[in-house]
């Protein structure tokens, strides 16, 4: 479990293709430093295990399906990467309960600032229409794995501010209008979803 706070930007180092799968080298000098096999760490809003760590670099397999529902399959050595560890419990959840389960993936379309000299950026995503119906005005959605506030939604996107902070310490400053992005509704949402079903469901009988 993580909370979109994304500790590290890291490097992608080393991209090893295997059958249905890829391993990653990854240069993180802080989320690596405390690292062990078996650690969960969140890659661009992906929960992936490490598998070997060596002075600040970790090295995690990434599954076909991962490649698939991601926009890790785009990634190359030399990309910068957003890292965040594990949440602690009795830590502070600065963000939102992100999982690390990428529920898909949305294109940036526009990044402006709303007004002239003013230090925050307005983006506009574009997300697939059966996601669209778990993000709302001022809940919470993780882009690449950062903890965001939604501005408007619409059909088929939603726009989220981006302030100096985030824009310089993660790589959402770096994107551009039509590359992909990975995206995390609330749990929260799917659950309560889940859970109506059944009584609206039972009402119908």
């Amino acid at each position: 479990m993580f909370t979109g706070i994304v500790e590290e930007l890291g490097e992608l180092l080393d991209r090893s293709e295997r059958p249905d799968a890829a391993r990653f080298t990854i240069s993180a000098p802080l989320t690596g430093s405390d690292a062990r096999a078996g650690n969960s760490i969140s890659v661009n809003g992906v929960c992936l295990t490490v598998v070997d760590v060596q002075h600040g670099v970790f090295s995690a397999d990434v599954i076909g399906e991962t490649l698939r529902r991601s926009s890790l399959s785009a990634a190359r050595p030399g990309d910068r990467l957003n890292l965040e560890r594990a949440a602690k419990l009795g830590d502070r959840l600065g963000g939102h309960l992100v999982q690390g389960h990428v529920d898909g993936t949305g294109t940036l379309l526009s990044r402006t600032a709303p007004q002239e000299g003013a230090p925050w950026e307005l983006i506009r995503i574009g997300m697939p229409t059966a996601l669209a119906r778990y993000v709302v005005e001022k809940g919470s959605i993780a882009v690449d794995g950062v903890s965001l506030t939604v501005v408007e939604t619409g059909s088929d996107e939603f726009s989220v501010g981006l302030i100096p902070t985030t824009q310089q310490l993660t790589t959402l400053g770096l994107r551009r209008p039509g590359e992909p992005v990975n995206l995390e509704v609330d749990i929260i949402a799917k659950y309560v979803e889940r859970l109506m079903s059944g009584y609206l469901a039972a009402d119908q009988q």
